[in-house]
């Protein structure tokens, strides 16, 4: 199967880097490698390069830059065409707990709060994405005759909670355990078209479940709504009634769209606490009248392929592997068998905002 080439570039001296993927050997890699092709690079789709590498703690996009972009976007929904109103302001210390409390597993001790997101507030800010924006099948009426102006700020709030949730977990595990750090690459275009999951594509949330690898290539999540996991997690197994339910979505699609893992392994095998919560997952399903072995739940992270770490960066150490990444988060580059698109533009530019703008309307 044909591999998959990114170049990297560092845009301030404008030098790049390589990674090749190789896909895995199934039906969903075959159909992924379509998809990328023709779908996206054949067609030159917008890449979101301001939400791409998430979770690289030393990054230009620290919590102030992100919470000041988020309080921008409320104020243009505020203050827009639409019937809709945000309460909310957002700051770092209203996002998550400061420094001056100790840290450590919470399990331990509960006043070990320092850097811990605030999940009930993200949860808010995620409910005003989800009222606004619909689904797939059930849009919003107020994005019906919105301006590109107010759509794309919509859009704002989804991809900054998720880059803001991501960034907290891992400036706390470089503090409490750096092994842990979880940084990622969320590789989404604007536009991208959507194909319904069969029943073969589904067979790899059975085959690979929540397990996540250093260099493992995954499904993106294309489609709005919170999964069964998330909801575990983020509000502590709650009884799933009828509201909590409404929110709850399971993957339906997939497309030319995909994350990279960089963080270390996290499987079955080599992580306690994960096997641990997987299992505790597992039982609050079947209390809530859900079976975990039916693929139908979209269960897990749909494998695409792998990094060829070695070859590509010339060791398997994620710290390694971190450090030559580190001056080169920007993709320039994306090529799959005779077709390729190059990005030539930065998150950082002035008119970048502008181009997305064009790119929606």
């Amino acid at each position: 199967m044909k591999s998959v080439k990114i170049v990297l570039r560092n845009y301030k001296t404008q030098e790049t880097i390589d990674y090749n993927i190789i896909p895995c050997d199934n039906k969903m890699a075959q159909a992924w490698i379509v998809a990328l092709e023709q779908d996206v690079l054949q067609k030159s789709l917008h890449l979101e390069k301001n939400y791409c590498f998430h979770g690289f703690p030393h990054t230009q996009r620290d919590l102030e830059y992100l919470c000041k972009e988020l309080n921008r976007h409320i104020f243009t929904i505020n203050q827009g065409e639409l019937d809709y109103h945000i309460e909310e302001w957002f700051a770092p210390d209203v996002v998550r707990f400061g420094p001056e409390y100790p840290i450590g597993r919470m399990d331990d001790n509960p006043r070990f709060k320092g850097l811990i997101l605030k999940h009930d507030v993200m949860n808010i800010l995620h409910n005003h994405f989800e009222v606004l924006e619909g689904t797939v099948e059930n849009p919003s009426k107020h994005t019906e005759n919105c301006t590109a102006e107010t759509r794309y700020a919509i859009r704002q709030l989804n991809l900054l909670c998720h880059e803001i949730e991501s960034l907290c977990m891992s400036q706390r595990k470089v503090v409490q355990n750096p092994y842990w750090t979880r940084p990622s690459q969320i590789t989404q275009f604007t536009r991208t078209p959507r194909h319904l999951l069969n029943e073969e594509h589904r067979i790899g949330f059975l085959d690979n479940s929540y397990d996540r690898e250093l260099g493992g290539v995954y499904m993106h999540w294309c489609q709005i709504g919170k999964t069964l996991m998330e909801v575990y997690r983020d509000e502590h197994a709650p009884v799933l009634t009828e509201t909590v339910c409404e929110a709850i979505t399971h993957l339906q699609y997939y497309s030319g769209e995909f994350d990279v893992e960089w963080g270390n392994d996290v499987t079955f095998e080599n992580a306690p606490w994960h096997k641990d919560e997987i299992q505790g997952f597992n039982s609050w399903l079947f209390e809530n009248g859900f079976d975990p072995s039916n693929p139908q739940l979209s269960l897990g992270y749909l494998k695409l392929g792998s990094v060829d770490l070695l070859n590509s960066f010339g060791t398997k150490d994620a710290q390694d592997i971190w450090k030559q990444m580190g001056d080169y988060l920007d993709i320039y580059k994306i090529e799959c068998g005779s077709s390729s698109a190059t990005y030539d533009y930065h998150w950082s530019n002035s008119d970048h905002e502008q181009l997305q703008l064009e790119n929606l309307r």
